[in-house]
């Protein structure tokens, strides 16, 4: 990669490798954010280079997809079992001391919250991943940063590693006060929580006062939400569409995606 390259936006793809890791520790961030610490022998060589990027959790279902799971021989292209999926924003790790924090939205609903609410330490969970990383280089004055609960995780990451000298405006809708949480950073970061049925999400966006400076605005909410909130971005606030990410962590209607 050029000089050139690390200056801009850019993807870096990885080895994609499954790991059988084992839960270390379980705490409760809020009443509905549940942190798991994950590790074991085959998190070593783990890499995640973007706040943003998502790895494969998996999560058998019956005996058949458990069997195929413990298969060596197991893979996702490969016919037969095949167990639920879904993806999730790695919080934290360190492989010095062999650790990776994951955080559940505990919503009483799916394969990954139902695990989350009665994972127990000593238990094991396969993951997959990340297959790339969108790096994000220190080339902006200033970040807008909106999400709900699920997206949390890579916002508060994005956070840690901006440096001082920075601003973000973070927007986050949640279900009620007890679920906002400390958020920490170098830069200079003012949040804005919104309770969801309380506020409107694409209306307090429509009236925020957006950072001046270069800008860089990422978006992660229900699908159709984040559409809606990236046109308002756009058509509103004129912001950058180059500098722009805006996607779907989760689908109202109840789909796998």
């Amino acid at each position: 990669m050029t000089e050139s390259n690390k200056l801009e936006i850019h993807r870096v793809m990885h080895e994609i490798k499954r790991r059988r890791l084992e839960v270390l520790k379980v705490v409760d961030i809020t009443p509905r954010m549940r942190r798991i610490t994950l590790g074991g022998p085959q998190l070593a060589g783990f890499v995640s280079m973007g706040a943003d990027d998502h790895i494969k959790l998996l999560f058998p279902q019956n005996a058949a997809e458990q069997a195929a799971l413990d298969s060596p021989d197991f893979s996702l292209q490969s016919d037969g079992p095949k167990p639920a999926m879904r993806d999730y924003t790695p919080r934290r790790f360190d492989l010095d001391i062999g650790e990776l924090q994951i955080d559940f939205v505990l919503h009483g609903d799916g394969p990954a919250s139902t695990w989350a609410e009665q994972v127990k330490v000593g238990q094991h969970l396969h993951i997959g991943g990340p297959r790339g990383s969108m790096i994000v280089p220190d080339i902006f004055d200033s970040y807008l940063l909106i999400g709900d609960e699920t997206a949390i995780p890579a916002i508060a990451r994005r956070l840690e590693e901006l440096p001082a000298g920075r601003k973000a405006l973070v927007v986050i809708e949640v279900a009620n006060t007890a679920e906002q949480q400390a958020l920490e950073s170098a830069a200079d970061v003012e949040v804005v929580w919104v309770v969801r049925g309380e506020r409107d999400l694409l209306d307090t966006v429509a009236k925020l006062q957006v950072p001046g400076g270069k800008l860089y605005t990422w978006v992660a909410t229900e699908s159709k939400l984040s559409r809606q909130v990236r046109r308002v971005l756009l058509d509103e606030h004129k912001v950058n569409e180059s500098f722009l990410k805006a996607v779907g962590y989760w689908r109202a209607d109840g789909s796998d995606e």
